[in-house]
């Protein structure tokens, strides 16, 4: 509930528990819990329901995550990496921060979109797997499950990406490998820093086929 965002993280326990906790996390480092900057955080935390947000004025905890006061950091576990947006120096509205988060929440499996999209092309990561499919099918479930066991199996070395085809910004995206939508779903592998790619076009998804076609590319 809104009432209980952002989480107090007292102590440098109470953070790293919290840090823990989930895929991706935001936490807001203040000197003082009732500034400007701090009411703008508790803003966008209830504009973001499914992001855990907490918040912490503990000197402790700051020097703990190596922060100034008035930074608001992401966490991330898929590459175990995290993102600061420095507050003291820049006009940062609560759009601003929303914005800051919702481009780097990078997930086990990030839903590829116009918002998303911007993370994805700016991640550390220099492989990125594509699972294009359509999300309204009865078989979605199912394939995601499988897609997301895949995807703890290469944590931290490939971004897996969904793409859904009912999105019109994803129609490029099909075209760009080539692919009809009669193919799908497919995978495809993407190497960022020469382009190198490969395609499977799948009657079903399965954790094994995944992991085959993953480890081929990577040799």
């Amino acid at each position: 509930s809104a009432t209980k965002k952002p989480v107090l993280l007292n102590n440098t326990a109470d953070a790293e528990a919290f840090i823990s906790g989930a895929e991706v996390v935001v936490v807001g480092f203040f000197q003082e819990p009732e500034s400007s900057e701090a009411s703008k955080f508790r803003l966008v935390a209830g504009r973001i329901p499914e992001v855990p947000f907490g918040l912490s004025t503990s000197p402790e905890v700051l020097s703990h995550y190596g922060v100034a006061a008035n930074t608001v950091t992401l966490f991330r576990t898929v590459d175990n990496d995290r993102r600061d947006l420095d507050l003291n120096n820049k006009d940062i509205d609560a759009e601003k921060m929303t914005r800051f988060v919702r481009i780097n929440e990078l997930r086990l499996v990030t839903e590829y979109n116009p918002v998303t999209a911007i993370g994805v092309m700016q991640s550390s990561f220099k492989l990125n797997l594509l699972l294009i499919t359509d999300k309204m099918s009865p078989k979605h479930p199912e394939r995601m499950r499988k897609y997301r066991a895949a995807a703890e199996l290469f944590k931290g070395k490939i971004l897996f990406v969904l793409i859904d085809i009912n999105l019109k910004s994803n129609e490029r995206v099909v075209e760009f490998f080539k692919l009809k939508k009669s193919q799908l779903p497919a995978l495809a592998i993407f190497h960022v820093p020469d382009e190198e790619q490969d395609v499977l076009t799948l009657d079903e998804i399965s954790v094994d086929g995944v992991q085959d076609f993953c480890n081929r590319f990577l040799q």
